[in-house]
């Protein structure tokens, strides 16, 4: 075991430098006083900061990537949560077929989702691409809210449940003041992780989008293809900052260990 370590240490270091190298350079190239994406960067400036955050199609596909995010996130937690309690608490037949449905947006190419709902909701009903998305996100998002919150359901003792139940607990009572406080933590991670994917995400919201409803990532990569001054990379390292901002907020409420903890048990 010992002469393994160096490898892996090895094989760690590699990996870190492979994942974050890039991100130096795109931040790097952020603050470049030149007109072109060119590194070394040529001089210090704050110019591309203030065009990424003035050009109005950055800044209404991002007011529309974060209301998408929301409101899916917020859907199909709504959806998810009783259906992992259902799956892991009730007597529900086929729990494990019931659960697979729920995870086959994993499996299922978001190519071939996007196409399916672009056939079925926008040129068959009419349908308005924003509501679209909403609902392609929505199922997108739903392996999170199942897989994490149950693992957090998974975690916890249902001895804790019956107990206040047998005390006289209403079943209303008891998720309220037992079952929501242990499941908070796994809330919150399936929180974070479908907003950060719903957010990001460029396949299928390529798909669905139209000219008046586009993500954030979506007309960054239409500018890419037509520009090559670092409004992109500004943009790009704005994005970084606030998600490890995010990240600090979620460290200190309520703490990383206790979020992802409970994914891998």
């Amino acid at each position: 075991m010992k002469n393994s370590r160096p490898v892996a240490t090895a094989f760690a270091v590699a990996g870190y430098i492979v994942m974050i190298v890039p991100i130096m350079f795109v931040v790097a190239v952020a603050f470049t006083g030149g007109k072109t994406l060119k590194f070394p960067p040529q001089g210090f400036s704050l110019q591309w900061f203030d065009a990424a955050l003035t050009y109005q199609p950055f800044v209404g596909s991002l007011v529309t990537s974060i209301q998408i995010a929301l409101i899916s996130t917020f859907l199909a937690l709504l959806v998810g949560v009783p259906a992992t309690l259902a799956i892991h608490r009730g007597k529900l037949p086929g729990k494990g077929v019931v659960e697979g449905l729920f995870l086959s947006p994993l499996i299922v190419p978001e190519l071939v989702v996007g196409l399916a709902l672009y056939q079925q909701l926008i040129v068959t009903m009419r349908i308005d691409n924003f509501f679209v998305l909403l609902i392609g996100h929505t199922a997108l998002l739903l392996p999170y809210a199942v897989r994490v919150t149950g693992a957090a359901v998974a975690g916890a003792d249902p001895f804790i449940e019956e107990a206040a139940r047998g005390l006289g607990a209403s079943p209303w009572r008891t998720f309220w003041t037992i079952t929501l406080p242990i499941l908070r933590p796994g809330i919150f991670s399936a929180a974070l992780l479908s907003f950060i994917t719903s957010f990001n995400n460029v396949p299928l919201s390529l798909l669905l989008q139209s000219r008046t409803t586009q993500t954030l990532p979506v007309t960054m990569l239409d500018y890419v293809q037509q520009s090559y001054d670092p409004m992109v990379a500004a943009a790009s390292t704005l994005i970084l900052a606030a998600t490890v901002v995010i990240a600090v907020i979620a460290e200190k409420t309520v703490g990383f260990a206790k979020i992802f903890g409970g994914i891998n048990r």
